[in-house]
C-alpha cells in the first residue's frame, strides 16, 4: 500500500456492521477514504474498503456464510477476500456498480489477483510464501 492513499489494519482493528450491530475482527482491513471510527478509541472502523478473512477449519463456515452476508451490507466495502490455509485457494468477492457481487476463484500459485478498488495486484505466490501446503491424501479403495 506504499504510496497509496489507503491504510491497512491487522486483526486488532474491529469492524462494525451497522445494519445489524455486529462487531467482527477481519484478518486484514484496508480503508482508502478517510477512516471513520465508532468513537474516540479508534478501535472500531465503520468504512472498510477491502476485508480479508483467512479461513480455518474451525471458522470457515461462519466466515464464508454469516460474515460474508453481513459484510455485503457495508456500503463502503468493495472487495472481500477469503483465503484458504490448507490449500492454494483464494476467493475474491467484488461489488459491481449495481450492488451485485461477483465471485472469482483462484487456485494456482501463478494467479495474480487484481484489487481494483485499492489499485494493486496480489500474487498468490506471495500470499502463500513460506506456507507449507500438504498434498491431498487419497483414501484407500475399499
Amino acid at each position: 500500500m506504499k504510496g497509496r492513499p489507503c491504510e491497512v489494519y491487522s486483526s486488532e482493528m474491529r469492524v462494525k456492521v451497522e445494519s445489524n450491530g455486529l462487531y467482527t475482527y477481519p484478518d486484514v482491513v484496508v480503508v482508502c477514504k478517510e477512516p471513520k471510527f465508532e468513537d474516540d478509541y479508534v478501535d472500531t472502523l465503520l468504512n472498510p474498503t477491502v476485508l480479508v478473512e483467512v479461513l480455518s477449519k474451525s471458522t470457515e463456515r461462519y466466515d464464508r456464510i454469516a460474515k460474508t452476508t453481513y459484510y455485503r451490507t457495508l456500503e463502503s466495502l468493495t472487495e472481500h477476500l477469503l483465503v484458504a490455509q490448507e490449500e492454494v485457494r483464494l476467493e475474491q468477492c467484488v461489488k459491481q456498480e449495481n450492488g451485485e457481487w461477483l465471485v472469482f476463484y483462484y487456485s494456482s500459485l501463478d494467479n495474480l489477483v487484481e484489487l481494483k478498488s485499492i489499485g494493486c495486484s496480489l500474487a498468490l505466490r506471495d500470499v502463500y510464501d513460506k506456507v507449507t501446503i500438504d498434498p491431498p491424501t487419497r483414501s484407500e479403495p475399499r
